[in-house]
């Protein structure tokens, strides 16, 4: 990570220098995110990535992008489900680090996919990485077939008195911990402070049928702590 970002006070970098503090990051911690995602997550991750792929509704063999795709939790799931699947990261680390073909390095505010290349797309816990999720939208929107799927899996902050104290408890004291004895300290201190930039479900509704979805349905899990978002590129656009 550049000497720049390990003198900042704040564990959130500034809207300019978002995206290369990312990429850093994850490229630093890719030899062990996976270990650090299981122990975080007591491997509930993965079930709620199932329960995306499922909510896609596709046939077997429709072909789907999967953005931020880091060392291929999404891709593994959807290969095993005989889907056709290309995977994209900004983290090159991340992708050294994944051992699956059909996957490359980008950009999910510029993708070099044509228009209504994929009749799916997946994008797991990145939402609040992205610079700009406004034109990361337009991008999904733009790579999606009219009718194509799309599944976005998050983590999410409770609301109710009892639970949101007990996962702030764990996700913004705890996890820290862990990714500090695990991995690093940094970037595990950035990733529960991430949230701030998450808009709430009302803006990220908004935010969608705006870049051309429809049918857009929350579905939370474990008190609200995570949920996986669903719509449908609409065809009128």
């Amino acid at each position: 990570m550049s000497e720049k970002n390990q003198n900042r006070t704040s564990p959130l970098p500034s809207a300019e220098d978002k995206a290369r503090f990312v990429q850093e990051m994850f490229d630093s911690i890719s030899p062990r995110y996976d270990l650090v995602n299981r122990v975080m997550t007591f491997k509930m991750d993965q079930s709620w990535r199932r329960f995306g792929v499922d909510s896609l509704n596709l046939q077997r063999g429709s072909k789907i992008l999967d953005v931020a795709c880091g060392t291929g939790d999404f891709v593994k799931i959807l290969k095993k489900m005989n889907y056709e699947v290309v995977g994209i990261d900004f983290s090159i680390g991340m992708l050294s680090h994944a051992n699956i073909d059909g996957l490359a390095q980008g950009d999910a505010m510029s993708m070099p996919f044509a228009e209504g290349s994929f009749d799916g797309l997946t994008c797991g816990f990145a939402l609040r990485n992205f610079a700009d999720l406004g034109i990361v939208f337009d991008e999904f929107s733009r790579v999606l077939r009219p009718g194509g799927r799309l599944c976005l899996v998050e983590v999410s902050r409770p609301t109710n008195g009892f639970i949101k104290f007990g996962h702030g408890l764990y996700f913004d004291r705890i996890v820290p911990r862990v990714g500090a004895l695990l991995s690093s300290s940094e970037p595990y201190k950035y990733l529960p402070a991430s949230t701030a930039y998450l808009p709430d479900e009302a803006k990220l509704r908004a935010m969608l049928l705006s870049s051309g979805f429809e049918g857009v349905n929350f579905k939370y899990f474990l008190g609200k702590s995570s949920q996986v978002i669903t719509a449908t590129r609409s065809a009128a656009l």
